[in-house]
């Protein structure tokens, strides 16, 4: 049985429905999944300050925070941020700027790692946020698996990188929930495949 983390950062929902898209897959598949959100970071009242921020954090305080561990016990990790300014959250980095421990003592090398955004507009940074989250995965010596163009879905979506939504377009619709889909699916195939070496 592989175990997959599902480590992300929403602040609207949108990231949120995508990794729970890639939990339910994976768990159809077998898999044992930790769905983990990265702690929010941003001041309180700025939170409370913008309605659907406050109603989204209330809405998915059960959903339990990312620890270190939760990398450390996986074969694969899928981790997934907003795009901010063609990165990632403040929120998801501040998580990944805990891993230092881990990363000394190559305790996250040798796995499988791939990525997941969202932006409000049409580009709006989705590939350079999923390239700078490739580019973590690289210094922690994983083994970086993207969906290419591996299945006519990605045609569709048009990202190679990982999966990409823009929210003022329809979010989470059924082209992405296919592309989440063949994500996670190729993911837990490559990291069974590695696991059987």
């Amino acid at each position: 049985m592989t175990k997959l983390s599902i480590i992300y950062y929403s602040s609207y929902g949108t990231a949120h429905a995508m990794a729970s898209r890639l939990a339910s897959t994976a768990e159809a598949q077998g898999a044992d999944v930790r769905l983990r959100r990265a702690r929010e970071t941003a001041p309180d009242d700025v939170v409370q300050g913008v309605e659907a921020w406050a109603a989204h954090l209330e809405a998915t305080r059960d959903v339990p925070e990312a620890q270190p561990e939760d990398l450390a016990w996986a074969d694969a990790v899928i981790m997934g941020s907003g795009t901010r300014y063609g990165h990632v959250t403040s929120q998801l980095q501040a998580f990944i700027d805990t891993l230092g421990p881990l990363w000394e003592e190559g305790a996250l090398a040798d796995k499988v790692y791939s990525a997941f955004t969202s932006s409000s507009t049409l580009h709006g940074g989705q590939e350079s946020t999923i390239l700078a989250m490739h580019t973590t995965f690289c210094h922690l010596g994983g083994i970086i698996v993207p969906p290419g163009y591996t299945d006519q879905t990605k045609f569709d979506d048009g990202n190679p990188y990982g999966v990409g939504v823009v929210t003022e377009q329809g979010g989470v619709d059924e082209t992405a929930e296919t592309a989440l889909d063949h994500l996670v699916t190729r993911v837990l195939d490559v990291a069974g495949r590695l696991a059987t070496r």
